[in-house]
């Protein structure tokens, strides 16, 4: 029998609350709730990403399901609970979430670093605003959607990778009180406890229907809720700004390690192939940016990911835009001189990364990324260094499969081949970074954990829940592998980054200070890291009073120790600006708002409601992953042998 569910406080408003009541409250927490009552060595796991340790980067879905809400005449707010909270030591989160008033709160719950903070928000709205609901949404949240739903705390969970129409679907049920069965990739309890699970239904083929990254209600809705801090997404964005395209949801490739491969999106969003988004859409974007910023646009997933011709339709389109920003890209497989001559001749500057994690070719193999020989590599760098790229990043990862501590530290010899073939070039720079603290749900690692070499410790959300409290990284670190311990991954983390620092020094890659300030943190990181593992044995209070007597110190350990503050910023990194397309948007927008909440006070809302083209036929939910837990249980035995053997061969 379907289930009528209670009206919605919006549906009993008057018409002014529903003008300017806001009908959902998006907010995005840190890694650990909270923080900074915590002593925790984070290590460096955020060394070589824009955002700290705590991941405050929110979802770029965040903005494109406000922006598809508000178009079908939906307020919703957004909160960037972590950004506020590490930018001023005494914000109140407590006291600001009790200020906004909303009849469901969604967060997100996308990377499972996320989920101490996540669930720890959730268990905060609930006391609070006790007659609210609590929707989780994200790649992770969407793979434990059941266990989720065990929490008191939690009402609802959205699965899939595209919840902009389903949440719009189940904001109009709770309304008008209608059966919660008809909304799409729905997990939700009962009135008598009983889990629901509705089909995972509404997959779009591609990415046009939808504005994301919805830059145009993020600027709009700075003016409308009179908040910037809510909306920047990470920390030194202001100092350091980047902007981004989304190229698709999923991937073509099926990397080992990646929350993002294909095996993650089929298995866990039911996505068998990546939903694109086309040229002109993406072009359209970037002139937006541009409308607004001078900082590089950085694209997300190799532009070829989608065919050569689509790439080069994306790169005549962008030229004959005219946009001046610098557009960095990344590039999974080999590429040429005669595709890097087509990205100069299309830009203003460009900038390239390249994550190939391993100087040895079979490692790389087995992840699934850049699988060629050295010298196809080297090609591919060569040929981006002739073309005019500004900068290229290069990276390397400690902890994968196949990878021993003594094949770890071969990442800096090779370094070190490549400043002597491209004559110490300053634009060639090179980093190193652990792979943790976790195994991504849904990726090969995770699910085939024993076939790969790995071996991992938790298997269910609150496991890596109470692992992010540490006290440090290496408690955190979800696996071993069959070649190295997680002492082992620690340790020889910092050994390749103090090795690749001094490397980069000596090669003049880095200046002195820079060069000195990672040394002095690093240092102190692996200092600091010992003194914290030596309280293991010592009682309580004693044991947390001598872990805060730490914290100063801690907080120099979770920053840059593997990579100086500027090194990963690009010379044209420039903030907001003013311009008439910027002005004409935000007038523009005032226009909307006064017909959105004229629409709002007579009760008219789902006017705008996108139709796109589904994968069809829609697919079933799916039996569960394998996980580590039910292959124990069925006493399926570990197959390691298979990958050491390919390694020897």
């Amino acid at each position: 029998m379907k289930q009528r569910h209670a009206r919605s406080a919006t549906n009993g408003r008057g018409p002014w609350r529903r003008a300017f009541g806001i009908d959902l409250a998006l907010l995005h927490a840190p890694s650990v709730w909270d923080f900074r009552e915590e002593t925790i060595i984070q290590g460096p796991l955020a060394d070589v990403i824009p955002s700290t340790t705590e991941f405050e980067m929110y979802p770029v879905g965040l903005t494109s399901i406000a922006a598809y809400l508000e178009k079908n005449h939906y307020n919703t707010r957004m909160v960037n609970l972590a950004y506020r909270m590490l930018r001023d030591p005494h914000f109140d989160a407590r006291a600001h979430v009790a200020k906004v008033h909303a009849p469901v709160f969604g967060i997100d719950l996308h990377w499972l670093p996320h989920a101490n903070g996540a669930l720890g928000l959730a268990a905060l709205v609930k006391e609070v605003h006790p007659d609210a609901k609590v929707l989780l949404g994200g790649l992770s949240a969407s793979y434990f959607h059941e266990e989720l739903l065990t929490d008191p705390s939690i009402d609802f969970v959205l699965r899939g990778d595209s919840t902009e129409e389903p949440c719009r679907q189940l904001l109009a049920a709770l309304r008008d009180g209608t059966p919660l069965e008809q909304v799409a990739n729905l997990t939700w309890r009962r009135d008598d406890g009983e889990v629901v699970i509705n089909p995972l239904s509404f997959v779009p083929v591609d990415l046009d229907w939808t504005d994301v990254p919805a830059y145009d209600f993020m600027l709009h809705a700075v003016f409308k809720y009179g908040s910037m801090a809510d909306f920047l997404p990470y920390l030194n964005w202001l100092r350091y700004p980047s902007t981004m395209l989304l190229n698709s949801r999923g991937c073509t490739f099926d990397c080992s390690i990646c929350g993002g491969s294909r095996t993650a999106y089929r298995g866990i969003v039911d996505r068998p192939r990546a939903g694109m988004r086309s040229p002109a859409k993406l072009v359209s974007d970037a002139e937006q940016i541009a409308s607004f910023s001078g900082a590089p646009i950085f694209m997300v997933h190799d532009p070829r990911l989608g065919g050569m011709a689509r790439a080069a339709e994306f790169f005549e389109r962008f030229g004959r835009a005219g946009i001046p920003n610098e557009l960095v890209i990344e590039v999974f497989f080999p590429a040429d001189r005669k595709f890097f001559r087509t990205v100069a001749e299309s830009t203003a500057r460009w900038s390239l990364q390249i994550t190939i994690e391993s100087p040895d070719p079979q490692i790389r193999k087995v992840n699934g990324k850049f699988g060629v020989s050295n010298e196809r590599v080297e090609q591919t760098l060569a040929a981006a260094l002739a073309e005019g790229c500004e900068k290229l990043d290069l990276f390397f990862m400690v902890g994968l499969a196949g990878q021993t501590p003594e094949k770890a530290m071969e990442t800096v010899d090779y370094c070190r081949h490549l400043v002597e073939r491209f004559g110490g070039d300053k634009r060639l720079q090179f980093y190193v970074a652990p792979l943790g603290p976790f195994l991504d749900p849904g990726s090969r690692a995770y699910e085939h954990a024993e076939e790969l070499g790995f071996h991992r410790r938790f298997t269910t959300l609150a496991e890596h829940r109470a692992a992010l409290l540490g006290p440090t990284w290496l408690d955190m670190l979800a696996y071993e592998t069959d070649w190295m311990t997680r002492d082992e991954i620690v340790s020889t983390t910092y050994a390749v980054g103090r090795a690749l620092n001094e490397l980069k020094f000596e090669a003049g890659l880095v200046d002195r200070p820079t060069h000195d300030l990672v040394e002095e943190h690093l240092t102190s990181a692996v200092r600091v890291l010992a003194e914290v593992q030596a309280l293991g044995t010592t009682p309580e209070p004693e044991r947390s009073r001598r872990l805060r007597a730490l914290r100063a110190r801690t907080e120099q350990a979770n920053r840059d120790s593997l990579v100086g503050e500027d090194e990963l910023t690009w010379a044209t990194s420039t903030g907001i600006k003013v311009s008439w397309l910027l002005l004409r948007n935000l007038t523009g927008a005032l226009g909307r708002e006064l017909v959105n909440g004229t629409a709002r006070a007579r009760g008219r809302y789902d006017t705008a409601v996108a139709t796109p083209e589904l994968l069809s036929p829609p697919h079933p939910v799916r039996e569960r992953f394998r996980t580590f837990a039910s292959l124990e249980a069925q006493g399926t035995p570990a197959a390691t042998g298979s990958l050491a053997a390919k390694a020897a061969q």
